[in-house]
């Protein structure tokens, strides 16, 4: 079971994920409370939630409880980078590393993924980089990180053009890296930003 396999190997995930990240960029800061070591902590609770659960699977993006505090923690990793100067790219690349060091530690274990598990990771890393990257984005323009919030604090028409436009180029640039499909919940975040774009010029 992937949910035990993360809760014993937590440690281990962790240090090859801060590897990782070090080996692409040398000056990168230590692993914050916002970033890994808390999506694998959210990550086992909703693999074991799914366990344990009646109801059937999906492979939907509609919020759960779940993936809400995955979101609200990713959105604040997605700030914290971006005042550590980083870019979109390393926002995508941090929640891509645990898709990889999972998928190396199991394959050097032995451990069977199932495919309910493997779609499991999949979402919840995709609700993590579209929530980091939306807040990624939103930052860039002085924003709150808190979306439903930033259509009141624009005084102009023209600010929350760029915003959008803004959100739009970071969540393809995520779609573009190959970590995230366009049919979840990063492109979700593209098909909703550029809607609300339209409805802004209209």
């Amino acid at each position: 079971m992937l949910h035990d396999f993360l809760t014993s190997n937590r440690n281990e995930l962790i240090i090859r994920c801060k590897a990782k990240v070090a080996k692409r960029s040398p000056r990168a800061a230590a692993a914050d409370n916002h970033g890994v070591p808390l999506f694998l902590s959210q990550l086992a609770d909703t693999l074991y939630r799914e366990r344990h659960t009646t109801a059937p699977r999906t492979t939907s993006t509609v919020a759960t409880p779940a993936s809400t505090e995955i979101g609200r923690a990713a959105a604040l990793h997605g700030a914290e980078l971006l005042r550590s100067g980083y870019s979109v790219d390393q926002v995508v690349h941090d929640y891509g590393d645990v898709c990889q060091a999972v998928t190396e530690l199991a394959f050097e274990q032995k451990v069977l993924v199932t495919v309910n598990e493997f779609r499991t990771l999949n979402r919840c890393l995709d609700n993590a980089i579209a929530d980091a990257v939306a807040s990624f984005a939103d930052g860039h323009n002085g924003a709150s990180s808190d979306r439903a919030d930033n259509v009141h604090k624009h005084e102009s028409s023209t600010n929350e053009q760029r915003r959008l436009i803004n959100v739009a180029i970071q969540t393809f640039s995520a779609i573009k890296t190959g970590k995230v499909g366009a049919s979840g919940a990063t492109g979700g975040v593209l098909v909703k930003t550029l809607s609300e774009l339209r409805d802004l010029i209209n």
